[in-house]
């Protein structure tokens, strides 16, 4: 599997109000390939891009995601808290998402971010509307068992497994839900188990990764890929 070096985080990064249509836009623009966003159900059972379970950080809702449905979430202001200038930005369904990087050309990595107790639906969920588009793209989560009802529900899709440190058993752990690739934080990567994991033909991708430096050093040792909030570091050239 191929990664695009370098991935938009949340959508447009630190340019943009995270998981929204304007941060796609924004990555499109740089030039960027790829875009990672997060994703979880709406009380309807519609995926939407969100991180978090409760709604006050990132938009002028309050409360539970999972407690309002999509058009309600559509209603919400996901723009204003990250600057002015995007106010109204609306909270988007995954369907919508998609249809956006597939017209602008972004490969799209889509995080599986279930709320407690909602695992194995949204992982099926998910990857039901991902097998419905048309662009390329990955599942990822940190949730084995939302990757399990991935690949229950599509098994052809692609899969990643999310880990902040790289486990003793990795290996196991990704033959279970059949991911093809593995990410980490990068400040947790140590040399031994970026070897062992590029020894298995893996590839393996970091994130959050700010700073160009610290990019071409995790480039040099053997990374794939980095996740990034500052996708503007790099020219169209280079993404």
């Amino acid at each position: 599997m191929i990664l695009p070096r370098i991935i938009a985080h949340r959508c447009g990064g630190a340019l943009a109000p995270e998981n929204t249509l304007a941060g796609l836009k924004i990555a499109a623009r740089l030039g960027c390939h790829g875009v990672e966003f997060d994703t979880m159900l709406a009380t309807d059972g519609i995926p939407v891009l969100m991180h978090d379970e409760l709604l006050e950080r990132t938009t002028s809702g309050h409360g539970r995601v999972a407690d309002l449905d999509s058009l309600r979430l559509a209603r919400l202001d996901a723009g204003s808290r990250h600057h002015p200038a995007f106010a109204v930005e609306p909270v988007p369904t995954l369907e919508e998402a998609l249809r956006f990087c597939a017209a602008l050309g972004l490969w799209a990595n889509v995080e599986i971010k279930p709320a407690a107790g909602q695992e194995v639906e949204t992982g099926r969920v998910v990857a039901r509307h991902a097998a419905a588009a048309t662009g390329k793209l990955l599942l990822s989560s940190f949730s084995s068992v939302a990757l399990r009802a991935a690949a229950d529900e599509a098994a052809h899709l692609p899969r990643a497994m999310l880990v902040e440190a790289i486990p003793a058993d990795w290996r196991e752990r990704m033959m279970e839900t059949g991911a093809r690739a593995l990410h980490s934080a990068a400040r947790a990567l140590t040399v031994d188990a970026l070897q062992a994991v590029s020894d298995a033909g893996f590839p393996l991708a970091c994130y959050t990764v700010n700073r160009r430096e610290e990019a071409e050093r995790l480039f040099a040792m053997g990374v794939s890929a980095v996740f990034t909030d500052r996708p503007d570091l790099w020219a169209s050239a280079e993404m």
